[in-house]
C-alpha cells in the first residue's frame, strides 16, 4: 500500500497533511475526526462489558491455595482490567494506526481461572501469561508465526473458540442458578432447584437473557453494555424491595440469594483506582510448583488461542475497514502483532489475564472508524472507567452473565467452518468442543482434540500429514493426562 493512498471507504490519493489528520492519515483513509471519535465511542460501548465480566470470571475460581484473585476485591480487578485495556488500546492507535481495541480476552481469562490458577498461585498463573506474551512477541519478530499457524489444522483452530463458548455458556447458567448440581443420584445437573426455577435472582437472569438477545437481533450498538446496566438497575430495585441477600453469608446458606455481588448503590460513585494487582506475577513459580510439563502445556494453550485469534481478528477488521493490501494483510501488520503481543505481557503483569484484540472493534469500524484515532478514543474511555470502579462492583452475576451466553452464541457460529464429513478432523473437533464444558476444563478439550487428530491420521496411514509440532504437543498432552500415575510410578 502506498503512503498516500488507501483502500478504505472514500479513499483517494490525497496530499499529506499535518497535525492530527496527518499523523493518523485520517483524510487519506477517507474519514474525518468526528467519525473517528464516534467510532471509538461505539467500540467502547460494544466491548466495555469486559470491565464487568473479566472480574466476574477471574473471581469465579480460586488458586491452588483456595484464594481468590486480589482477595476477592471486585473493584480492584475491574480497575486493573480497565487500566491495561486502556493503555494497550491507546498503544495500538499510536503505534499501528489501526482501529483495533484490546482488552482481557474472553476464553483466555476462563482458561487462566479454571485450568491454570487451580494448579498454582495467582501470581504463578499470571507469570505464565507474561511468558506467553514474550513468546508470541519473539514469534512475531522472527517470522515464525507462519510455521505455528500451519502446525494446527484449521478445524481444530475453529473448534477451540467454539468449545470455549460452550464452556462460558455453562458457567453463565451455573453462576446464575439456572442450572444447578443435583448432589444426588446419577444426574449431575438439573434446571434450577428440583427441576424448577426459583428465586428473584434467577428471574433477573432470565429477563436479562431476553433483553440482551432482543437488543442484539435489533442490532442496537452497545447491546451487551446496555443490558448489563439495565439489569443491574432492575436487580437493585429487586434487592431494595425483597431484601434477598447473598447466597452465602457466614455460616448461612440461602439458595435463593445473589450468587456473587448483592446489588446495592455504593456510598461513593467515584474512587481512586485500587491498583494493587499491578506487578503481582511470578515468572518461575509455576515451573517449580506445577512442573515443567504442565506449565509448558498451559503456555502453549494460551499462545495457541491468543495467536490465532489475533490473526483472524485483525484481517477481519482490516477487511471491513477496507485497509487490506493486495496480499490480504493490513498495513502495519508487524506493528499490529507487536502491540498485541505486548498486550498479552501487560495483561499478565497487571494480573488481569492475557489482553488480546477484540472483534467488537468491528462495530466502531462499521460506524466509520478507519484509523488509530478511534483506538485512542476507546483507550481513553477505558482509563476514565477506572475511576468509577465502585459502580462496577454493584453488578450481580445474574445481571452480567447473560452476556456470556451471547458470547457463547457468537463463538458457536464458527462451527460452520468445520467440514463434518471429513472424519479425520471432524471427530477431533467434536471432542475438543464437547469436552471443554463436560469436563469443566479447556485444556482437556484441546488435549483430547490434538490426540484424536494425531491418532486418526496415523491409523489411516497419513502420519506424514501431521505437523512435527503436533506430534510434540500430542506427546506432551499424553504426559499431561497421565501425570498422576506417571508421578506415582516415578516416585514409587
Amino acid at each position: 500500500m502506498s503512503e498516500n493512498t488507501t483502500t478504505g471507504a472514500g479513499a483517494g490519493t490525497l496530499p499529506p497533511s499535518g497535525g492530527l489528520d496527518g499523523f493518523f492519515k485520517i483524510s487519506q483513509r477517507g474519514s474525518t475526526v468526528s467519525r473517528e471519535i464516534r467510532g471509538g465511542v461505539v467500540t467502547f460501548l460494544t466491548m466495555g462489558y469486559i470491565i464487568v465480566l473479566n472480574p466476574i470470571i477471574l473471581l469465579s475460581g480460586t488458586d491452588v491455595n483456595g484464594d481468590q484473585l486480589a482477595g476477592g476485591d471486585f473493584a480492584a480487578v475491574a480497575a486493573a482490567t480497565a487500566l491495561v485495556a486502556g493503555v494497550v488500546t491507546i498503544l495500538m492507535g499510536l503505534v499501528a494506526n489501526f482501529p483495533l481495541a484490546l482488552a482481557a480476552g474472553l476464553g483466555l481469562n476462563a482458561f487462566v481461572t479454571f485450568s491454570i490458577a487451580s494448579q498454582m498461585t495467582w501470581a504463578d498463573a499470571m507469570g505464565l501469561v507474561v511468558i506467553e506474551g514474550v513468546i508470541i512477541l519473539i514469534l512475531v519478530l522472527t517470522g515464525f508465526r507462519e510455521a505455528v499457524f500451519r502446525a494446527v489444522p484449521s478445524p481444530l483452530r475453529i473448534a477451540i473458540p467454539v468449545g470455549i463458548g460452550l464452556f462460558l455458556t455453562l458457567i453463565a447458567f451455573v453462576d446464575a442458578g439456572f442450572v444447578r448440581r443435583t448432589g444426588v443420584g446419577p444426574v449431575p445437573v438439573e434446571l434450577g432447584i428440583g427441576g424448577q426455577l426459583q428465586g428473584w435472582p434467577v428471574g433477573v437472569f432470565c429477563l436479562g437473557l431476553a433483553l440482551i438477545f432482543s437488543l442484539y437481533v435489533l442490532r442496537v450498538k452497545g447491546a451487551i453494555l446496555i443490558s448489563i446496566v439495565v439489569m443491574t438497575v432492575v436487580a437493585i430495585l429487586v434487592e431494595t424491595i425483597a431484601d434477598i441477600g447473598p447466597t452465602v453469608a457466614g455460616d448461612q446458606f440461602n439458595p435463593l440469594g445473589w450468587n456473587l455481588n448483592v446489588p446495592a448503590w455504593p456510598p461513593d460513585v467515584f474512587e481512586t483506582p485500587d491498583l494493587q494487582l499491578l506487578g503481582e506475577f511470578n515468572l518461575l513459580g509455576s515451573w517449580e510448583n506445577a512442573g515443567i510439563v504442565i506449565s509448558a502445556l498451559f503456555v502453549f494453550t494460551l499462545l495457541l488461542s491468543d495467536f490465532f485469534d489475533t490473526l483472524g481478528t485483525m484481517t477481519a477488521i482490516g477487511a471491513e475497514a477496507g485497509l487490506l493490501d493486495e496480499e490480504g494483510m493490513p498495513e502495519n501488520t508487524q506493528r499490529i502483532l507487536i502491540v498485541d503481543s505486548l498486550a498479552a505481557v501487560a495483561g499478565g503483569a497487571g494480573s488481569v489475564s492475557s489482553n488480546t484484540s477484540y472483534i467488537e472493534s468491528a462495530s466502531g469500524v462499521a460506524d466509520g472508524a478507519r484509523t488509530g484515532l478511534a483506538s485512542v478514543v476507546t483507550g481513553v474511555l477505558f482509563l476514565l472507567a477506572m475511576f468509577i470502579s465502585p459502580v462496577v462492583a454493584i453488578v450481580p452475576n445474574e445481571a452480567a452473565v447473560p452476556a456470556l451466553v451471547l458470547v457463547g452464541f457468537l463463538m458457536m457460529q464458527q462451527v460452520k467452518g468445520i467440514d463434518w464429513d471429513d472424519l479425520e478432523v471432524a471427530i477431533p473437533a467434536f471432542l475438543t468442543i464437547v469436552l471443554m464444558p463436560f469436563t469443566y476444563s479447556i485444556s482437556a478439550g484441546i488435549g483430547a482434540g490434538f490426540l484424536a487428530y494425531t491418532v486418526l491420521k496415523t491409523v489411516r496411514g497419513k502420519a506424514a500429514e501431521v505437523h512435527p509440532l503436533m506430534w510434540l504437543v500430542s506427546a506432551l498432552f499424553i504426559v499431561y493426562f497421565a501425570i498422576n500415575p506417571l508421578t506415582d510410578w516415578l516416585t514409587g
